[in-house]
């Protein structure tokens, strides 16, 4: 093999040898690219169809909003007796939704798939403002109707700030 040849596959980022099969894909590579399609199929539903490049922030939030019908995690809603409950010790009408660990995950794997697909890290829907916002929201928010705390990270120099009601501005109201 010349040296070009190696360094071609470097590039390429095979590592080998010329008679191997193609690696599978990781189980992370393999969500990714599942996550992407479904993504991509979700925008073309929408009516009009959006394409990927006229895709922005709110059509992200619609799509976590859209994904709680799928949700297996039961979110207690302030009026229960169960709220905040970890361990309830019987059935209620609360809803199931998506966890915010698996939607954290999600966004994560949907920022990477956008610039790996030719998007500009600057225009990255996934990555903006409004998406943090609401992952902090709904973790927060399923916390206190779990009744399990998220221990903050202390920032040098600084107070941390006292616990919030979820309010109506929340996520799933």
């Amino acid at each position: 093999m010349s040296n070009f040849d190696r360094g071609k596959e470097l590039v390429e980022g095979s590592s080998r040898s010329p008679g191997d099969q193609p690696a599978t894909p990781s189980r992370y590579e393999s969500q990714k690219r599942r996550d992407w399609n479904t993504f991509g199929q979700y925008l073309r539903n929408q009516r009009p169809p959006v394409s990927m490049s006229q895709c922005n922030s709110n059509h992200v939030l619609e799509f976590l909003r859209y994904l709680d019908q799928f949700g297996k995690t039961k979110v207690h809603l302030q009026g229960c007796i169960f709220y905040g409950q970890p361990e309830p010790p019987a059935p209620c009408t609360c809803p199931l939704r998506q966890a915010w660990g698996s939607l954290d995950a999600l966004i994560g794997r949907l920022r990477a798939a956008y610039e790996e697909n030719g998007g500009s890290p600057e225009m990255n829907p996934f990555a903006s403002g409004a998406i943090r916002v609401y992952l902090r929201e709904v973790k927060e928010c399923q916390a206190k109707a779990r009744g399990i705390p998220y221990k903050k990270k202390k920032k040098k120099a600084s107070e941390s700030k006292g616990d919030d009601d979820c309010t109506s501005s929340h996520p799933f109201s």
